[in-house]
Parts: C-alpha cells; sequence; structure tokens
C-alpha cells in the first residue's frame, strides 16, 4: 500500500498555503528571487513551491519539489529557498522540506512561466 493509497479521499495532495497570513506576500516575492540554475525562471512560478504554511508565531514551513529528483541542486535548493525568507521581518523561523508527491509537471508553472519559456 502506497502513502497516496492510505491518504484519505478527497485530501488535496498538495496541502493549502496560509495565504491570508501577513507575511505570505513577502514570503512569495522573496522565494521569487531564487533561480533554478538551468531554468530561467523563479522557483515560484516554476510551481516548484507546494505550500507555504506560516502559523500564528510566524515560522514558516516550505513544502517544495524540483523538476526532476536528480537535480544537480537538490540538496542546496531548500537552503537558497530558507536564506530568501529568513532575513524577512518578523520570520521567526523557516524550515523547507522537499517531496516528491505529487511529482512536479509543466502544468504546474504559471502562465508567466509558460510565456518566459516560450510555451505560450
Amino acid at each position: 500500500m502506497t502513502e497516496q493509497d492510505t491518504q484519505m479521499e478527497g485530501t488535496p495532495l498538495i496541502a493549502p498555503s496560509t495565504t491570508d497570513h501577513p507575511l505570505y506576500e513577502d514570503i512569495v516575492m522573496a522565494i521569487r528571487s531564487v533561480y533554478d540554475p538551468e531554468i530561467p525562471v523563479n522557483i515560484y512560478d516554476l510551481g516548484l513551491i507546494y505550500t507555504i504554511d506560516i502559523n500564528d508565531a510566524s515560522e514558516v514551513n516550505v513544502i517544495m519539489t524540483l523538476t526532476a529528483p536528480g537535480c544537480p541542486v537538490a540538496g542546496e535548493m531548500p537552503g537558497w529557498v530558507a536564506d530568501a525568507i529568513e532575513p524577512l521581518p518578523g520570520v521567526k523561523q523557516v524550515d523547507v522540506a522537499m517531496t516528491f508527491e505529487p511529482q512536479w509537471g509543466m502544468d504546474m508553472m504559471s502562465d508567466e512561466a509558460r510565456l518566459e519559456l516560450g510555451f505560450m
């Protein structure tokens, strides 16, 4: 039985982000400063950031993925994301976790990213 089989039916594969938190927009802007070195688009618009969870103590938990599990910067990219978010005023702590469930696909890119890469 896989992890996906044990999830309750109707449970989203990607947990929702805390979009109503006052820090959310600043965190998104900080993440947009991080680029995959092989692709000229920031990782937020590429769809690599699955969840930005911000609790009442302003502790930030980010769940992200990569375009492919064998990405050469797989070990470094979570640190880049944490380094971009940590200096923001009000942020108490940042944890970045990597997942490959669900697997990233080109349909997760923003329209801006598709345009930038010539897919639109």
